[in-house]
């Protein structure tokens, strides 16, 4: 097998589309589709999410975040699809999708705060269109067909996209939305991002299709598959999928076949469940930042100079982020129990004076 990758994806010989080569040849033509200037935003964009992705790893093992959900190794399938869509359309991400929000300009505050269980993470950035990053699986799916059905109504030519992994392919409001979006011929983009594992479960044993894009298919929607380790490749696909919406021609599914690194939480160990030598393969062989690296020097558009300032860019990015972060108090256990009702129903009156007692009881200020 090329590269000497075992993955069971890739070995059972599937196609996607795909611009860049593993070694960051051509292996499509870009035809103007691209141009410099934004091939060096797409790696300007990627390094400096894969160094944010490190760093709040490390401020978890600190314990100055509660968890984390990395997603280094993914940030082709996000920040291709961030760079493709427009400032008008919707997004809605999911817990990992922080490369996608912060390309969009989510600031990375609004992220650190999320993680550190602050109100303020979790409330989205209206002005950005960036809905709240949902945890549970699926879930918003369905609301994303909803604000595309209201763009739709109001005739406003816009595209809604919903982000998911493979484990979300499997509920229940997966199927939903796509069938919802069908029958109603939406302006919506579902991308998933198949890392081949829903926590410990590999697709293999989720599903007996042997890919998500073929799902398109039963709800007479367009269904795309990419290499989602290319972000040309990514780009290009969501661009289409955007005009074609924009032009009435309804939703499309986008299946990103890309490898997460790292643990699916920091509470997570992928040792027990998978083979650790496909990281190192992925990594070796078909990392995002190094394949579009190779291409940007054949280009002779990477220089040493040019990687510098990039870094620099990050660390000042992450640096603020911190200083910003740090300025916060920590989150109030009780505000669990607001912003849920508009009035408080009566057990979780007595289950927030429980847990009121308790603190107090240990010392804690409400």
């Amino acid at each position: 097998m090329e590269h000497g990758l075992r993955d069971d994806r890739l070995a059972q010989g599937l196609g996607f589309t795909q611009f860049l080569t593993p070694d960051g040849g051509l292996a499509k033509q870009l035809d103007g589709r691209m141009d410099d200037s934004l091939l060096l935003d797409m790696y300007r964009n990627m390094v400096i999410a894969r160094q944010f992705d490190r760093k709040a790893v490390n401020l978890q093992r600190q314990g100055r975040l509660g968890t984390y959900a990395p997603f280094e190794g993914q940030e082709a399938a996000q920040i291709g699809s961030a760079l493709a869509i427009a400032k008008d359309d919707w997004m809605f991400p999911t817990y990992r999708d922080h490369a996608a929000t912060i390309t969009r300009g989510q600031s990375m505050t609004t992220v650190l705060l999320y993680w550190a269980g602050r109100l303020e993470g979790g409330a989205g950035t209206k002005s950005l269109r960036i809905l709240p990053p949902s945890v549970p699986i699926a879930t918003h799916l369905l609301h994303a067909v909803g604000m595309a059905w209201a763009t739709k109504l109001r005739k406003e030519n816009v595209v809604t996209v919903g982000y998911f992994g493979d484990g979300a392919s499997s509920e229940g409001d997966f199927h939903e939305a796509l069938n919802f979006a069908g029958v109603y011929h939406l302006p919506i983009i579902f991308i998933c991002q198949n890392n081949g594992y829903a926590i410990s479960v590999p697709f293999s044993k989720q599903s007996a299709s042997k890919t998500i894009s073929q799902r398109a298919s039963a709800y007479d929607i367009e269904g795309e598959r990419v290499d989602g380790n290319d972000v040309l490749a990514v780009f290009d696909a969501v661009s289409r999928a955007r005009e074609r919406a924009r032009a009435g021609g309804g939703p499309t599914l986008i299946e990103a076949v890309t490898f997460r690194y790292g643990a699916h939480t920091t509470a997570d160990d992928p040792k027990r469940y998978r083979d650790q030598e496909l990281a190192t393969d992925w990594r070796a062989h078909r990392d995002p930042i190094t394949r579009l690296k190779r291409f940007l020097e054949e280009r002779q558009l990477w220089t040493e100079d040019f990687e510098a300032d990039v870094m620099a860019d990050a660390t000042a990015r992450i640096e603020q982020a911190l200083d910003e972060f740090a300025r916060y108090d920590a989150p109030n256990p009780l505000d669990m129990f607001e912003h849920v009702y508009a009035e408080m129903p009566w057990h979780l009156k007595e289950q927030a004076a429980e847990l009121e007692r308790a603190m107090e009881k240990d010392g804690m200020q409400p």
